[in-house]
């Protein structure tokens, strides 16, 4: 099966043989549903799904069937599509299916210690046996294979994205390849996006746990969430992640499960602090990538100012579009509008992540100031800030405020896990808690429109009450339960909202961009530059 990649798309092959990357679409599932089949069946002269290996070639592989014909043994590969076609019009096997089932009937010659003369591909779609013959020159074409995937193995970059661009719609990585996004960077025609590859809509949703006495377990491959008043059974492959606020307990088992389908658990405090969470062990290769490139000072300034640059303008827009067709408003944003003017101007021209922070500092403090501006007239003033407060929240706002990061962090932080990249390695933030600095990057461009501006659309709507969702002591005041399962619903409201990305073009759900952000940093490190962080509020 490598082989059969790596003669489809050398950029394929890497990231499945030596990054490890997989991801099983409808076309996977329905190709394994035919091997099954065609395993099942039984037949005389024929064995079906046999595993064969040699050390002299360095292959191994299971073969879909070999059958006796005319006193030779032959091996056969069953694939759905259709077959390629010859000049006569006989059919003819592709280039990446030929290898393979090359491959298998040298397998086979070593393992039945006699000559394999020929190979066949059986295509499905049009009912048609492409034939192989097994010469000198298959066998030199096997090992010019074989060897050019050893040379990959050895390497640290990814191939570039195949010349064909007919078939990346139908590979079931183009998603993390991006092959669109990279070639759409490295054109110069704007006149429209390019195609869509990348999907629109999360397939899977997040669970959040936020009753103090509910448990998680597990039953077979599901879920299970049982509480005082309800329990829930979710499939495992329906759950992109788990967030357990305060004190509920999940069983080993149901945390097993959830590593070995790479669902991350995320613990919360009840106030929304973030604790720690499950990772599996990142893909060496990638990481590596990420290690060399961030360690270049040049390479962290650029993407640190890029992604402050954005948020500061992000900052900017939303107060802009916030006091839109409002004088009074406006004019109580004037100094606050200056003073983040003035911030983003000078971005451009630092030199250092020093002076880059006292910038980000400056918009931050006027930004924050502008925001009681923003709010509504029926709105509570208990309910507005007096400044940002932190660790603890000294008022209503703050507190929902920092309940909403920790959702943002969350689901930054799954997104980076998800792509493969190690979250303790940044290029801003320098690690002092238990938040990751590559997160706390990433964080800058979704604070404001992932829950600054639902939270504060959400108070002018009257959405929020301060007796019954806020709890306050002395010096402090943080969420109730009710108010926390209402930050919850607001901000899942929020990500399952689309926008149009402005570097592709294309329309797609809040969670969808925060993973394309992610995989588009990535490209920074890869060859593919400035594209990253070009996530901005219209």
């Amino acid at each position: 099966m490598a082989l059969h990649a790596l003669k489809y798309c050398e950029r394929l092959f890497y990231l499945e043989e030596v990054e490890e990357i997989r991801v099983a679409d409808g076309r996977v599932y329905a190709g394994r549903r035919l091997h099954e089949e065609v395993a099942d069946e039984d037949t005389t002269n024929e064995r079906r799904s046999i595993e064969l290996e040699s050390e002299e070639w360095g292959i191994f592989g299971k073969a879909d069937a070999v059958r006796r014909r005319d006193g030779r043994w032959i091996a056969y590969e069953h694939k759905r599509g259709r077959s390629n076609q010859a000049e006569d019009g006989s059919p003819l096997a592709w280039e990446s299916d030929r290898i393979q089932a090359i491959a298998y009937a040298v397998l086979l010659e070593e393992h039945l210690r006699e000559a394999v003369p020929e190979a066949r591909v059986r295509y499905h779609a049009n009912n048609k046996t492409a034939r192989v013959t097994i010469d000198e020159q298959a066998r030199q074409d096997l090992r010019a294979a074989i060897l050019r995937a050893q040379t990959l193995r050895n390497g640290n970059l990814r191939p570039p994205v195949t010349d064909d661009e007919c078939k990346c719609p139908n590979c079931s990585l183009a998603p993390v390849c991006l092959p669109e996004e990279e070639r759409l960077a490295l054109s110069s025609n704007e006149a429209s996006p390019p195609p869509r590859i990348f999907p629109q809509h999360r397939d899977r949703q997040t669970i959040h746990v936020t009753t103090p006495k509910s448990r998680i377990g597990r039953s077979g491959m599901s879920l299970t969430v049982n509480s005082e008043h309800k329990a829930e059974k979710i499939g495992i492959e329906q759950i992109d992640c788990v967030l357990i606020h305060g004190y509920a307990q999940i069983s080993t088992q149901a945390i097993q499960l959830c590593s070995s389908r790479d669902v991350p658990i995320f613990w919360l405090t009840s106030g929304g602090r973030f604790l720690t969470a499950t990772c599996n062990a990142g893909r060496v290769k990638q990481r590596i990538r990420q290690y060399e490139s961030l360690t270049d000072l040049s390479m962290r300034l650029r993407l640190a100012k890029r992604l402050i640059h954005a948020k500061i303008e992000t900052q900017l827009k939303f107060i802009l579009r916030a006091t839109r067709g409002a004088a009074e408003k406006r004019d109580a944003c004037q100094t606050a509008i200056r003073n983040i003017r003035s911030a983003l101007a000078a971005v451009g021209n630092v030199e250092s992540n020093e002076s880059l922070l006292g910038y980000e500092g400056q918009a931050a403090k006027a930004y924050f100031s502008a925001l009681p501006q923003i709010l509504g007239k029926r709105v509570d003033n208990r309910l507005k800030p007096t400044g940002r407060s932190r660790r603890p929240p000294k008022d209503a706002f703050n507190a929902a405020l920092s309940y909403g990061y920790s959702l943002v962090q969350a689901l930054v932080l799954r997104s980076v896990l998800a792509v493969g990249l190690e979250p303790a390695f940044g290029f801003y933030h320098q690690p002092r808690s238990a938040a990751s600095p590559l997160v706390l990057d990433l964080m800058e461009l979704f604070r404001t429109p992932l829950w600054e501006m639902p939270l504060i659309g959400s108070l002018n709507r009257g959405a929020w009450n301060l007796e019954s969702d806020f709890d306050t002591a002395h010096d402090h005041v943080w969420l109730s339960p009710e108010g926390r399962k209402k930050a919850i619903e607001i901000f899942e409201a929020r990500i399952k909202e689309s926008y149009k990305h402005p570097f592709n073009g294309h329309s797609m759900e809040y969670a969808r961009i925060v993973e394309l952000e992610v995989r588009l940093l990535e490209k920074e490190w890869s060859g593919i530059t400035g594209v990253f962080a070009q996530m901005r509020l219209r």
